[in-house]
């Protein structure tokens, strides 16, 4: 598997105001994400992680170490458009990125600033909507959808650009559970069906736990990297830097703290209740 995006002693400081020092965010990070992949980023507020997100198509440019896209330095100006074309972003409110009255010209905004020809673009658009299961809301106004919906138009609009990995920041934030559930539900869809890889950035532990692989941040370093039955079965650790694991391996941790012989690899409440099931009927 080839690599999307690999930093390298990634190191970020933000500039100081009125003559203040700045504030240091990374000093050394190194990360590989896979393409292909589906990962998750985790951590509390401050971390890092949105920043480091913003790092993976040059939204900001490192202080120290470099960042790669599909081997492309991140700092080279002349290949800055490659590398956007390559990594799209979703941010968590979707009014923010909708710049059109029709959900259709909305996702057509990105390949027209791309200087993509008119009949590929609706090409793209059709396509690109279907894909997250909009296609039928095309003629419709985004402001009276639903938040779901208008993320999953934002979606759409990154889509069309057709980039090889999409960068979701907290993109389920101020979505209802509905709305979280229809924006999952299409994040796993691209990443399953279209190869398209995937880097969400969140603070949902069932949502991280849907991902192929999980990486903990803590204080702009990596904490823990792994499946996630690897990182949640890590509850102490978890505990330590302001965090919990989903509820069905917290339950079964305070079970084994009480001295029952529990795994704690466990992510969804039908997996939990079928462990507690085996367990009574030994």
């Amino acid at each position: 598997m080839s690599e999307m995006i690999v930093t390298e002693h990634l190191a970020y400081t933000y500039p100081g105001m009125d003559d203040m020092p700045g504030i240091a965010v990374f000093k050394d990070l190194n990360l590989t994400i896979e393409e292909g992949s589906f990962v998750a980023i985790l951590g509390m507020n401050g971390c890092g992680k949105s920043t480091l997100a913003k790092h993976f198509n040059s939204i900001l440019l490192p202080s120290g170490g470099r960042v790669l896209v599909s081997g492309i330095d991140t700092a080279n100006e002349e290949r800055l458009m490659v590398i956007r074309r390559s990594v799209g972003m979703v941010f968590q409110n979707p009014d923010n990125q909708i710049v059109a009255n029709v959900v259709e010209e909305d996702v057509a905004f990105g390949p027209e600033n791309l200087g993509i020809a008119s009949p590929e673009i609706r090409n793209r658009v059709d396509k690109a909507l279907k894909q997250v299961g909009m296609y039928d809301y095309r003629e419709h106004a985004p402001h009276l959808l639903s938040g779901g919906q208008k993320q999953r138009i934002a979606i759409a609009g990154v889509i069309a650009m057709e980039p090889k990995c999409i960068v979701l920041d907290e993109p389920t934030a101020m979505l209802d559970p509905r709305g979280r559930r229809e924006v999952m539900d299409t994040i796993r869809r691209l990443n399953r069906e279209k190869g398209i890889t995937v880097i969400l950035i969140t603070h949902h532990m069932d949502e991280a736990a849907q991902a192929g692989r999980v990486v903990v941040m803590h204080k702009g370093s990596i904490a823990a990297d792994g499946t996630p039955e690897e990182v949640f079965s890590q509850v102490e650790l978890l505990h330590s830097i302001g965090l919990a694991a989903p509820d069905s391996v917290e339950l079964c941790w305070q079970l084994k703290m009480a001295g029952y012989d529990l795994p704690l690899d466990k992510l969804t409440p039908k997996d939990c209740a079928q462990t507690l099931k085996d367990w009574l009927m030994n």
